[in-house]
C-alpha cells in the first residue's frame, strides 16, 4: 500500500512513529510537506504534483495539519479525496474540528456534556456574560488558540471584565467558559481510533498552573476510563466524524465534560504514558478500510 503522511516536519515524534509503524507492516510510506503540493484541478482528472512528480498512486493519507495552515492543508486533503485516496481525517471533519465554536455547537446538538460556554459579538454587557457562566472564576479562550496558548483563568469579576474588554478592543474572538474547580487543574486525553478508545492519559498542570497541556509543562500518567468517560469520548469523536481523534475532557461532579476534539493529536504523550503502540493502531485502521 502507498501511504503519504502530510507533515511539514519529518523529524517530529508523531511523524517518525507513523513512518516506522507503516514500514514495519511492509507499506510504502512517504512524508509530504502539504504546503509544497500543487493542486491540478481538471475535469475528471484531479491530481497533485509534489517536487515535480505526480502523487496519483496514493492509497491512503494521514493528515498532520497544523492549525496555522488549516486552509491550504484542508485543500490538499480534499484533493486526495477527489483522487480516491482514503484519509484518516476527512477534509470536512478537519475544518469542523478547527472551529472551536462550531465544534461546541456540534457536540451540544449531540447531547454531549460540556462546560457552560458563552460566545458573543464583542458584547459590551460583560457582566451578563460573566453571570451566564456562573460567575468567577471563569476561563477565557481565544478561538484561534492551540496547545493551551490564548487561555486565561480570571479569578475575580474585575479581572474577567478587564480581559474580556481587552480582547474585545483588539477584535479578538473569545469564548467564556465556566471553571470546573473539582478538576483540580487536570484533564483527560482519550485517543480514539475507528470508534474505539485505544489509550487514555490524565494530564496534570504544573503547580500553580490550571492548564494541563504537556506543552505548558504538565505531566501525564495512564488512566483507566470509567464507562461514562469512554462512552463520552467515543460519542464526541463520532459527532465530529473523526476516525482518529484526541478527545479532551474534564472530570466534574456532573460527569465528563468535553473540552475539545483534536483532529491531529500528538502521539508522544499518549504512547509514553500508556506504553501502547498507537501508531500501529492507526496503520491497522487504514488497512481495515483500504
Amino acid at each position: 500500500m502507498n501511504i503519504k503522511i502530510l507533515s511539514r516536519n519529518p523529524n517530529l515524534y508523531s511523524t517518525k512513529r507513523l513512518v516506522e509503524a507503516a514500514e514495519k507492516r511492509k507499506h510504502n510510506v512517504e512524508v509530504i510537506d502539504h504546503l509544497k503540493c500543487d493542486l491540478v484541478i481538471e475535469k475528471r482528472r484531479p491530481s497533485i504534483i509534489y517536487k515535480g512528480k505526480s502523487l496519483d498512486e496514493t492509497d491512503a493519507i494521514i493528515p498532520r495539519i497544523g492549525a496555522s495552515v488549516t486552509f491550504y492543508g484542508t485543500a490538499v486533503v480534499r484533493q486526495f479525496e477527489m483522487m480516491g485516496a482514503f484519509t484518516t481525517v476527512d477534509s470536512e471533519a478537519l475544518v469542523r474540528s478547527r472551529d472551536k465554536l462550531r465544534s461546541l455547537q456540534v457536540l451540544s446538538r449531540s447531547k454531549i456534556g460540556l462546560p457552560k460556554t458563552v460566545f458573543t459579538n464583542y458584547s459590551r454587557d460583560v457582566e451578563s456574560v460573566i453571570t451566564q457562566v456562573g460567575g468567577t472564576p471563569l476561563v477565557i479562550k481565544l478561538l484561534e488558540g492551540t496547545q493551551g496558548l490564548g487561555v486565561v483563568l480570571a479569578e475575580t469579576k474585575n479581572a474577567a471584565k478587564s480581559v474580556i474588554e481587552a480582547f474585545n478592543g483588539l477584535k479578538a474572538r473569545v469564548i467564556v467558559q465556566e471553571f470546573i474547580k473539582e478538576a483540580k487543574g487536570a484533564d483527560i486525553r482519550a485517543f480514539v481510533v475507528d470508534g474505539h478508545v485505544v489509550g487514555a492519559m490524565k494530564r496534570q498542570g504544573k503547580e500553580g498552573e490550571f492548564r494541563s497541556n504537556l506543552h505548558q509543562g504538565g505531566s501525564a500518567e495512564v488512566i483507566e476510563l470509567t464507562d461514562e468517560e469512554e462512552i463520552a469520548a467515543i460519542r464526541a469523536a463520532k459527532a465530529m466524524k473523526l476516525g482518529v481523534a484526541g478527545v479532551d475532557m474534564l472530570q466534574s461532579a456532573r460527569g465528563p465534560l468535553i473540552l475539545e476534539v483534536n483532529s491531529s493529536p500528538g502521539l508522544e504523550g499518549i504512547e509514553k504514558a500508556t506504553g501502547k503502540d498507537i501508531a500501529k493502531t492507526i496503520i491497522r485502521y487504514i488497512e481495515k478500510h483500504v
